[in-house]
């Protein structure tokens, strides 16, 4: 049930919140219609394609394969429309950057194949399908067009729109605003690398000990990951991946001037689907770790706590 009022809550802040921003902000140009026209189509053809794979092949995990691909795309696209300009060319190079990580660590996980419709899935769509709430099969084919093929995908398109505000008032110059904006990008970029790393490789030593038949040890016993950066964050990836999209946005505020405008819908509705998404994940978690809800009460979602702050018992939805 908290899946479906979390779709509900994301439905619902996609339509009002663009519609409230814009109200207070410049309409697009000419131009900037255009450009958001092309990319509509790209977004919508990119829906069909995932929403039909998907139910041919029951593998749900179609959209995240073009996650990090996307915004590469409109991330160029935009780029094109802008000119070319150092502002436009230095957002797109960072999207791409950012792409090319997720690519990669999405690709050595098995998730691209030659048959391009197959690969692995996510785990967590698999145990979705058999909750209740998504019996009979015809409430899952609703799910999968409405939410993970249409939503996501609209979500992908509207995290990437501050560079179509940022090109609206771009002069065509690089401001030392925008390189200390682009530093912040590029930290949070390096944050969700490093946290990606360091589970990548638990993750690959602890299956390499299963499929051996060894006796899991120390920190393996446990089943996951409390060290590095995950002894501060149980989701540093997570928190990497949203500091970098927050950080784009103002990208668009230092070149409107605007502390707020429409394309803060995108980032702003990442940071729900963060939040769900990380509960269902968690959930899954505690259900399979006997020390999971110790880690819970111990380690803070996202933001690192204070040094000399405790939490003495577990959210009961953490």
């Amino acid at each position: 049930m908290k899946i479906l009022q979390t779709a509900i809550l994301l439905i619902f802040t996609l339509l009002v919140v663009p519609i409230f921003t814009y109200l207070f902000g410049i309409p697009l140009g000419v131009r900037e219609w255009d450009t958001l026209s092309i990319l509509m189509k790209i977004c919508a053809a990119s829906v069909v394609y995932c929403f039909l794979v998907g139910e041919l092949t029951n593998n749900n995990s179609q959209v995240d394969k073009y996650w990090s691909i996307l915004p590469i795309i409109y991330a160029w696209v935009m780029a094109y429309f802008g000119d070319f300009s150092p502002r436009m060319v230095l957002l797109a190079v960072l999207v791409s950057a950012w792409g090319a990580r997720l690519t990669y660590n999405f690709a050595r996980k098995g998730a691209y194949q030659w048959k391009f419709w197959e690969g692995e899935e996510d785990y967590r769509w698999e145990i979705l399908r058999k909750k209740p709430e998504f019996q009979p099969k015809w409430k899952w084919t609703l799910f999968n067009l409405f939410f993970i093929s249409g939503y996501q995908n609209v979500l992908i398109l509207l995290f990437t729109l501050p560079m179509l505000v940022t090109m609206q008032f771009d002069d065509g110059s690089i401001g030392l605003l925008d390189y200390l904006v682009a530093g912040i990008v590029l930290f949070f970029l390096a944050l969700e690398t490093v946290a990606d790393e360091q589970h990548w490789k638990y993750q690959k030593e602890k299956w390499r000990l299963i499929k051996e038949g060894k006796l899991l040890r120390g920190d393996f016993a446990k089943g996951f990951l409390d060290k590095g950066l995950w002894a501060i964050s149980r989701h540093p990836n997570y928190l990497g991946e949203q500091g970098f999209w927050v950080s784009f946005y103002f990208f668009s505020v230092v070149a409107s001037g605007q502390w707020l405008n429409w394309s803060v819908v995108g980032c702003l509705l990442l940071l729900i689907l963060f939040q769900g998404s990380s509960n269902f994940s968690e959930e899954i978690s505690a259900s399979k770790y006997d020390s999971y809800k110790v880690y819970q009460a111990r380690v803070p979602r996202f933001l690192p706590r204070p040094k000399g702050r405790t939490q003495e018992s577990p959210a009961p939805n953490s």
